[in-house]
């Protein structure tokens, strides 16, 4: 199940950044990290039925997405695309990045818990974001 971003809708991005001459198209051009992206109008529930209406797109490493926030949660999914999309944050446990910011989104592939539909969180580490959090994504609200 891979939901996230197509080559077109990356490559529209891409192009919008460069046509404004940020140093961000150039870098993804280059193969170096995209800024991450607000995004109005991209509609996400969840399993829960908790909806939203926008959400950030950002690089990010591939890797486990966990049910809670914290480490030894059990992982509900793995995000196996680079550039993702993320609803929301809350704290949770410190992880490698420095931090304690997990975010919320969903993962490509289910591991278990199939009724969670891969929903979880990923820590911050394996984001590509400008700072924890990322200014203009919400706090998740149970968060």
């Amino acid at each position: 199940m891979n939901r996230r971003t197509s080559g077109g809708l990356l490559a529209m991005a891409t192009v919008a950044t460069a046509l404004t001459g940020t140093a961000a198209g150039t870098a993804h051009a280059a193969g170096a990290a995209t800024a991450c992206v607000m995004r109005e109008n991209s509609p996400h529930t969840d399993w829960t039925g908790m909806t939203w209406d926008a959400d950030i797109l950002c690089d990010n490493t591939p890797g486990d997405v966990h049910l809670q926030s914290f480490a030894d949660s059990p992982v509900v999914g793995r995000m196996v695309t680079t550039r993702s999309w993320f609803v929301c944050w809350k704290v949770g446990d410190p992880h490698a990045g420095g931090n304690n910011i997990w975010y919320y989104t969903q993962g490509d592939e289910i591991v278990s818990r199939p009724t969670a539909q891969a929903w979880g969180y990923m820590p911050a580490a394996r984001l590509e974001t400008s700072q924890d959090p990322e200014p203009g994504l919400p706090k998740c609200s149970w968060g």
